[in-house]
């Protein structure tokens, strides 16, 4: 597809006239046709999407606020005309009527192109737990891409649709997220009717949203939260107070959080918990003990009873129709005594409660959405420990009753990482407002190597600016390095070569998104900003001279480093 699928841009370009919905979406059905292995179920056929096509071709993109946008239902939630599998193809069936979610968005002008791959009764966070094959990660070829709502993640990665639905009762709509870098909104329980969703715990369940970006979440939410008389679990979502000017984040004590052994992901969250910090928030340091206690309780206690009450019997009857990793959690050997579910709801709500005296000092929390990134290969070696690792951050939410907003916050080695926003019930709206303000206070990495570098006669630019130091690098041994002195002060351009080259010391600094921009203004020609490669494989915008400054510029890679060439010049000046 050659237009940009998020719901502001594709309205627009439907307002203008540029684009139809007819080419964009029998366009989007193709690709989905094409699309990799492991994604899609099923799909509308060329006779439905008609239907679709000619109810919107009586209206306008002015009537209906989502008129012709595209969209990928993961495959436990009803879409009328469609199978409803929960991956498992024995427990097939086909509803007359879409789950009211659907129904909202269809309402809204929407179009579902398809059911989407999933972990098999949504019992899983890995997304490599179906019949259907692995749900590929295209941000990272061989990674799990996350479950269970991993089709749906992975269809709006692919660029197959606008937005997509999933379902969250122990984190599959944001660990997913947070794996193919998507905005993840786990609302507050009932916001979302469930009515029309293959249950996993029905008293727990939450149909979960993944968006390109927030104002995209933004309006689903506002489309899609309506209370629905049909599902007894339904709740209002009230109007609450926004977030305030002066706001405080928590965060979990040191001894609290866990990575599993994966630095980057623990260097990515501190980057996070400080640009928060950027964003005008306070942190907090938070006891997190009563999660992750309440966390256990989800799979170590009663709960786990829950999704027998759902799909218990059909395993029961068809239990080669279920893969065994889903057979021993759904139906587990051993029945505990009937008072060990009163134990455990006292022990629950002991855990609620000190959890709330731990949200008493703050707005919101700040969490990794998952400690770590596993290989499909890992996974499916250990499927159980690891799958349990990745919900570390994540199981606890609806047993506590919390919302959740899991957003991309930068890569860690390369891999995709995210965050996640905890709000107490019903602050959905103001974790949209807090994850707007992260976004705000992002910062943009550069690489300087010569007048900009710490004590060289330009650095006071960069202070002036605001940069903060991140450290010092070499690039890759793929450059050379030219003196140039056609201003006031001499200055090196580096220029990329197809042959063999040399590496060269950088500094690496970041800036505010309007820093940058001034600072990138201010550069003269032949220089400019570019990708620079780095010697440990990592990219950043570096300086980069167009390719005159071979002709009008002096080869000088032999210092490997400018303040090098600086010195040399010094001696020279002094007869040394």
């Amino acid at each position: 597809m050659n237009c940009e699928l998020s719901i502001a841009a594709l309205l627009r370009s439907y307002r203008n006239g540029t684009e139809t919905p007819r080419r964009v979406l029998t366009g989007l059905l193709r690709a989905c046709a094409d699309a990799p292995a492991g994604i899609w179920i099923s799909r509308i056929s060329e006779e439905q999407l008609e239907g679709f096509l000619a109810r919107l071709e009586k209206s306008s993109p002015e009537a209906l606020p989502l008129y012709g946008i595209p969209f990928a239902v993961k495959d436990n939630i009803d879409v009328a005309g469609l199978p409803t599998t929960a991956a498992c193809p024995d427990y097939l069936y086909r509803p007359e009527r879409s789950a009211r979610v659907v129904e909202l968005l269809i309402e809204a002008g929407a179009v579902p192109l398809g059911k989407t791959n999933m972990d098999q009764f949504a019992t899983g966070l890995v997304g490599v737990r179906s019949p259907y094959g692995a749900a590929p990660n295209r941000l990272a070829p061989g990674y799990v891409s996350g479950g269970s709502s991993s089709g749906s993640a992975a269809a709006l990665a692919y660029g197959l649709c606008s937005f997509s639905l999933g379902t969250d009762t122990a984190g599959s709509g944001r660990v997913p997220a947070a794996f193919n870098e998507l905005v993840g909104v786990k609302p507050s329980r009932g916001v979302l009717s469930c009515r029309g969703v293959v249950p996993a715990c029905r008293s727990l369940d939450c149909v979960s949203l993944f968006a390109r970006n927030l104002e995209d979440a933004d309006i689903l939410l506002k489309t899609t939260a309506q209370f629905d008389p049909e599902d007894a679990y339904s709740r209002v979502l009230p109007e609450r107070a926004p977030l305030p000017l002066r706001w405080k984040f928590g965060v979990p004590r040191d001894e609290d959080l866990e990575f599993f052994g994966c630095t980057a992901y623990q260097e990515a969250f501190q980057r996070a918990v400080t640009r928060m910090e950027d964003a005008g928030g306070e942190k907090v340091t938070i006891d997190f003990s009563p999660f992750l206690a309440a966390a256990r309780l989800l799979y170590e206690g009663p709960w786990v009873f829950e999704r027998y009450a759902a799909v218990g019997e059909f395993i029961e009857r068809h239990p080669e129709s279920v893969l065994p990793v889903i057979r021993s959690i759904i139906t587990p050997s051993k029945t505990p005594h009937p008072a060990e579910v009163f134990r455990a709801m006292y022990r629950l709500q002991e855990c609620r409660a000190a959890a709330e005296a731990q949200f008493a000092g703050v707005d919101l929390l700040l969490t990794p959405t998952a400690g770590t990134i596993y290989r499909i290969d890992e996974v499916e070696a250990d499927p159980i420990r690891l799958n349990s690792n990745l919900g570390y951050y994540t199981n606890y939410m609806n047993l506590l009753d919390f919302s959740a907003l899991a957003i991309p916050a930068g890569r860690a080695a390369g891999l995709p990482f995210g965050v996640t926003l905890v709000g107490r019930a019903f602050d959905d709206r103001l974790l949209l407002e807090a994850a707007r303000r992260f976004r705000g206070a992002e910062r943009y990495p550069i690489a300087v190597c010569g007048a900009h570098l710490a004590g060289m006669a330009l650095h006071s630019e960069l202070e002036a600016l605001g940069a903060r130091f991140l450290g010092s690098a070499e690039t890759a041994p793929r450059y050379r390095m030219f003196l140039l002195e056609n201003g006031p002060l001499p200055k090196p351009a580096l220029l990329r070569t197809g042959r063999e080259g040399s590496s060269f010391y950088v500094e690496l600094y970041d800036l505010t998104a309007e820093a940058f921009a001034r600072f990138v203004a201010s550069i003269p020609p032949p220089l400019g900003l570019g990708a620079l490669e780095l010697k440990d494989g990592r990219r950043v915008s570096g300086f980069i001279g167009e390719a005159a400054v071979a002709e009008c510029g002096c080869d000088i890679s032999e210092f490997a480093d400018w303040r090098a060439w600086v010195a040399a010049q010094a001696k020279n000046a002094r007869g040394i």
